[in-house]
């Protein structure tokens, strides 16, 4: 992968990934590079389901509906980090 293609990566998935905090609702106690990490898995993911659904992920401009499938999956992505990180913070301060 070159280095555009790494910053591209990082950009999108920040972006993707803050989209997918945005759906779920509440504060989630995860932080901003957890956010773009699950953010970058999202768009990987997402990419690979659209297609498995035959959702055209190579048209001119922006494929809307393969950015749709990667927020979703962003947002079930951030809802499952911050459950578990969630739980494992909680914990912690019961003790």
């Amino acid at each position: 992968m070159t280095p555009t293609g790494i910053i591209t990566a990082i950009i999108v998935g920040a972006i993707i990934g803050l989209l997918g905090r945005l759906l779920v609702p509440g504060k989630q106690p995860i932080g901003a590079l957890l956010t773009i990490l699950v953010g970058i898995v999202s768009a990987f993911i997402g990419t690979w389901l659209a297609h498995q659904l035959h959702i055209p992920t190579a048209t001119k401009g922006v494929d809307w509906m393969e950015l749709l499938v990667q927020v979703v999956v962003a947002a079930l992505g951030v809802a499952l980090v911050a459950g578990v990180t969630g739980r494992r913070r909680t914990g912690a301060l019961r003790r």
